[in-house]
């Protein structure tokens, strides 16, 4: 049976003993017990899951793509497997930021792990907004997700160009000043480290990657696009190699920067620990979460087994290059 494709635990997973290698990380002055964090989109505000395993075992959590005012999410069929992966069309739905603040954020600061706000928006003026709310909240980091259409630009994603990316990078710098800032970049830029760069010029203090990838499919008996959108984004296990290189080479060309979070398929210790080899400061998990819903305590618990077996103990010395 595929790893990705597993059965969620039927009771909460027990927490690990606190001895062993040092799995604490710092990401932009930010403290994380452990490299590992929910992805956005994927966790919900964090108690969804509290029934299923201790949430407290986590080094962070990243909430859902957060609008300065509600939107209510794409319409259609919004989630469709595929060998190895998920598409999804899900949309920015959420309550808002302000909502968010109010009603969801003082039960995410008590589940413990360090809480990373990503915002969205289609325009500078809804970016800089909705940062400034969350500059004042308590949250740890923002999150910047410059994958969203830039309405005021024709639709075309604000991650995929370079002066784009820059102006909404420095535009929530300015609205945010107090909060660390971790932009999250798109694999669908044709230059990566172009864009990279110019998000750390502009006030980046960390950088995510990767979100999903461009893609869509075909339903051949109504002979038409399964998503009303056409095109979807693609995660899971079948860009994981993709997502990988990627972290590799930003790596190596950035340098040391900013702290890199890899993520893009991962599923268990085993992709977790080829991330941080590439260079990855921390990781996110997503899509694995809904097949194996215990898939991060897995993999808080096996990144240590390997430093112990590797004479490591601290998450600097995993690096390769």
């Amino acid at each position: 049976m595929s790893k990705f494709v597993q059965n969620a635990p039927s009771k909460k997973s027990g927490a690990p003993k606190e001895t062993g290698p040092d799995l604490s990380v710092t990401i932009a002055g930010v403290v994380l017990r452990n490299p590992v964090i929910a992805a956005s989109g994927t966790f919900g505000y964090g108690g969804e899951y509290t029934k299923v395993f201790d949430v407290s075992l986590l080094g962070g959590i990243c909430t859902k793509g957060l609008t300065l005012a509600p939107r209510a999410g794409n319409s259609g069929v919004r989630l469709w497997e595929t060998p190895s992966g998920l598409l999804n069309s899900i949309g920015l739905e959420n309550p808002g930021i302000e909502v968010f603040i109010e009603k969801h954020l003082p039960g995410l600061r008590t589940l413990g792990p360090a809480v990373i706000a990503n915002l969205s928006g289609s325009d500078i003026k809804e970016y800089s907004g909705g940062a400034k709310l969350l500059d004042s909240s308590s949250i740890d980091m923002i999150e910047l997700n410059i994958s969203c259409p830039n309405v005021r630009e024709g639709g075309m994603s604000f991650g995929l160009d370079s002066e784009s990316a820059a102006s909404v990078t420095k535009a929530v710098r300015g609205a945010a000043p107090h909060k660390p800032l971790m932009v999250k970049l798109s694999p669908n830029a044709a230059d990566l480290a172009a864009i990279a760069r110019a998000c750390i010029n502009a006030g980046a203090d960390a950088l995510s990657l990767v979100n999903t990838f461009k893609a869509m499919a075909i339903d051949i008996e109504q002979r038409k696009p399964v998503f009303d959108n056409i095109s979807a984004g693609l995660s899971g296990p079948a860009i994981r190699p993709v997502a990988l290189r990627m972290v590799w080479e930003l790596y190596e060309s950035l340098c040391p920067k900013v702290p890199l979070v890899g993520m893009g398929g991962i599923a268990d210790a085993i992709d977790a620990l080829e991330f941080l080899l590439a260079g990855a400061a921390a990781i996110q998990v997503g899509s694995a979460t809904f097949a194996h819903a215990g898939a991060m305590c897995e993999i808080i618990k096996g990144i240590p087994e390997y430093m112990t077996r590797m004479g490591m103990t601290n998450l600097h010395e995993i690096r390769i290059h």
